[in-house]
């Protein structure tokens, strides 16, 4: 059976991979999209996600331009930040720091996802679904698939966006350290008492990190980042609700389960490399990072638009140069990001004697100092 013939291959449908896709297609690449799992489009108003996201300024604004930003109904705003450490520590900073009107907007993963797919559909890009891939070749002429229902696909550059278990990593030997955190993340929706304020809060307790992003009307979303997932995925409802609101404080009053506790292990992924003979990664399967700055699907749209910028108007979507221009432009973007959380994260965890003292006492200082809190709203918004 002869090859169907790309520009690009993208593998892995979700948020990176389809964002991708769609800025190749509207740069004139001819485009094939493989996912195994196709979103679900319709009845995306009944119940909630659990899986959420604080999408950026610079990301919204890339999403828009795909036509793929979803309906305001369902979206959440980050105005501020209320961060806590774990000895009488605080900050607090306001988009109005960096004069944006918005930090982030927390928006659930299927509307994402339901918003790109529908563009997707009204593209030029082949969307290959429900079907999965069986091996890869790649050389200096190009990389080659061949799908599970025995197609083949060649393209002059295959990019994997299939997640922090890459396949397309593994296949194209493009190695990878991965340190778990000894941590998972539990997330959960809960309606609230009372109103959020479009305030994002945050609680170091010295053995966890807890997490509260404001969803659209009265609804928060917790990340709760803690070595002990059981514990909380054994509550009832009811007593989840009493536990996360206690551990804030009850600074929303009483809590209501919106969604049930679902968790996901936490890990660090740095590739030696991202780039292979025609072959590239984006988002997970390039980089994951803690959660606790909400900035790993940002890194992964990021990659997105600046490979497709990259790649617009080259005849040679995977010349060697390119690529290795790509995995220079994202280096210090990602390292940065991946060292900061790493390292908010380590400091948080150390019981060294005056440690408690010294991080919490740096909170309350940069709380206090205008310049520095101007540079904390600059770096959530993404600038």
């Amino acid at each position: 059976m002869k090859a169907l013939q790309y520009d690009v291959i993208v593998v892995g449908g979700g948020l990176v991979g389809a964002s991708l896709a769609l800025a190749l297609d509207r740069a004139g690449k001819r485009v094939a999209l493989l996912e195994g799992r196709p979103p679900r489009l319709e009845g995306l108003d009944q119940g909630w996600d659990a899986r959420i996201y604080a999408v950026s300024p610079a990301n919204r604004r890339f999403l828009e331009s795909l036509d793929a930003w979803p309906g305001a109904e369902r979206l959440g705003v980050i105005e501020a930040m209320d961060v806590r450490g774990d000895a009488g520590g605080r900050i607090e900073f306001a988009a109005s720091d960096a004069g944006e009107p918005a930090l982030a907007w927390i928006a659930e993963n299927r509307w994402l996802l339901a918003a790109l797919w529908r563009r997707l559909a009204a593209s030029g890009v082949d969307c290959l679904a429900g079907v999965k891939p069986l091996t890869l070749r790649a050389d200096a002429l190009g990389a080659e698939l061949e799908l599970e229902d025995g197609r083949r696909l060649s393209a002059a550059l295959l990019a994997g966006a299939d997640g922090a278990n890459s396949w397309v990593r593994e296949q194209a030997g493009l190695d990878a350290s991965v340190k778990p955190y000894g941590q998972s993340g539990v997330v959960a929706n809960f309606d609230c008492e009372r109103p959020h304020g479009g305030v994002a809060r945050q609680w170091f307790t010295g053995d966890s990190i807890l997490a509260w992003l404001p969803m659209a009307g009265n609804r928060i979303s917790m990340v709760w980042s803690t070595s002990d997932p059981e514990r909380l995925l054994a509550l009832p409802p009811e007593q989840l609700a009493a536990t996360v609101a206690a551990a804030g404080g009850r600074a929303l009053g009483e809590l209501a389960v919106l969604t049930p506790a679902a968790a996901f292990p936490l890990r660090l992924i740095q590739p030696e490399r991202v780039a292979a003979e025609r072959v590239v990664l984006v988002g997970d399967a390039a980089h994951t990072v803690h959660p606790l700055a909400g900035q790993g699907v940002n890194l992964g749209f990021q990659d997105a638009a600046q490979l497709a910028a990259l790649l617009a108007g080259e005849r040679d979507a995977g010349d060697w140069m390119l690529l290795r221009r790509y995995e220079r432009q994202r280096r210090e973007a990602v390292k940065t990001m991946q060292l900061g959380c790493d390292g908010l994260f380590q400091l948080f965890q150390a019981k060294a004697p005056g440690l408690p003292w010294l991080r919490n006492a740096g909170l309350n200082l940069t709380n206090c100092l205008k310049p520095l809190k101007r540079q904390f709203a600059r770096q959530a918004i993404g600038y």
